[in-house]
């Protein structure tokens, strides 16, 4: 089983035993659900006020600092998405 395999399995895991309103998810889920790299996801933090904001996971306000996301409002924003699809013209 390969890397991206193990995350999708990882992420269906997470999915199917926490409520996705009150779990948290790191940038790797993140990566998986929505299929953005790394820096595709902070530049849509940068640019796209409708993309899922980051939660602090630590005191620290520094360049680096642990963050993470809200799996349901991840899952909406990419509902959203999908459902935007057929208006792009």
């Amino acid at each position: 089983m390969n890397n991206i395999d193990q995350l999708h399995q990882a992420a269906f895991s997470i999915r199917s035993i926490c409520d996705p309103a009150t779990t948290i998810i790191r940038i790797s889920d993140l990566s998986v659900i929505t299929g953005f790299s790394r820096p595709t996801i902070y530049r849509r933090l940068k640019d796209d006020p409708s993309f899922p904001k980051a939660v602090p996971l630590s005191n620290s306000k520094g360049r680096g600092a642990p963050v993470g996301w809200i799996l349901a409002e991840v899952q909406h924003w990419v509902r959203q998405r999908i459902a935007l699809r057929g208006e792009a013209a």
